[in-house]
């Protein structure tokens, strides 16, 4: 029997209504959405559940919502009593993974990332950033193009590394446009800018990091993980706390390796994938690195009961 690894995923998965079964079918999925209201002093649920999905889109809102799911999902899913060898998270989706290791509770994560994603709203002024996702473009090309553009128009830099032929750009809005306007050069085959609130994990939110780093990370409680979880940041295990932690910071202006994470687990041995949270983001990009694999998404009460591993 092979290992097998849960994984969680980040912003852009979320959609209005998702959880809501979950929460109204299981006792531990509902106690687990309670708590991030009680721990955020508002009706997250409400946002969630109703929208609108302006609301639910902006990015101090999605994280919560996106970890509050997650966890409801992976609480009604444990009593399968399937025990994952590792855990990973695409950038917000590291939470989630971290709270599934036992490094944080519940409660401090949907704190912390309730601020994570204000601060990375607030870090670079409205319009002056952006993301685009480059398809078709080899890693080493586009990361030559981004050098380029970037001593010509501005910063832009590799943020996603998600799988063959989809990786994300993130920098300056001029950085960005030029990454759109000569991606042929780096083999791209289109250019997709994304609507986005801000250039996430390029070095343009590096005072969101600090900010993260100095207001939150320093005084939260982190214990060693039980499982290893898979870091964005270096695409290696992690167990210590105090790494963690330090990851954590970087994160935020690092890019996420997602597809070289994913290629470290089927080399460890891991031949199923649990997705858990809304959404199949991760499903997709899974297959694209390894179609071999076994991925199982569980995002909904029909999902969660059709579950079999």
């Amino acid at each position: 029997m092979g290992k097998i690894a849960f994984v969680f995923p980040g912003q852009g998965a979320q959609a209005v209504g998702m959880g809501k079964d979950a929460y109204e079918a299981f006792d531990v999925s509902r106690a687990v959405i309670d708590r991030a209201d009680e721990a955020l002093g508002f009706n997250l649920s409400e946002i969630i559940f109703n929208g609108p999905e302006e609301v639910l889109k902006q990015t101090a809102n999605t994280q919560p919502a996106l970890l509050t799911v997650s966890i409801a999902l992976l609480e009604a899913f444990k009593d399968r009593g399937i025990k994952p060898d590792y855990a990973a998270g695409h950038s917000l989706g590291e939470y989630s993974a971290l709270v599934a290791a036992g490094v944080l509770s519940f409660e401090d994560a949907v704190r912390t990332v309730r601020a994570r994603g204000q601060f990375m709203e607030q870090a670079v002024p409205s319009g002056q950033g952006a993301m685009a996702a480059v398809l078709g473009a080899e890693r080493d090309a586009l990361a030559a193009l981004c050098q380029s553009v970037s001593a010509e128009a501005g910063a832009v830099e590799l943020a996603n590394v998600n799988c063959p032929g989809q990786i994300v750009v993130s920098g300056t809005a001029a950085g960005v446009q030029g990454v759109v306007e000569r991606g042929k050069e780096a083999g791209a085959k289109r250019v997709i800018p994304l609507e986005v609130s801000g250039p996430f994990h390029s070095s343009l939110m590096k005072p969101a990091a600090e900010r993260l780093a100095s207001d939150v990370l320093s005084s939260i409680s982190m214990s060693d993980a039980s499982i290893p979880v898979i870091a964005n940041v270096t695409a290696q295990p992690v167990t210590q706390a105090s790494e963690i932690r330090r990851l954590l910071e970087e994160q935020v202006y690092s890019p996420v390796l997602w597809e070289d994470s994913i290629r470290y687990l089927i080399n460890e041995g891991v031949d199923t994938f649990v997705e858990i949270g809304s959404g199949t983001v991760l499903a997709g990009l899974i297959k694209k690195i390894d179609k071999s694999v076994t991925i199982i998404s569980v995002n909904s009460l029909e999902s969660l009961q059709a579950a079999e591993i």
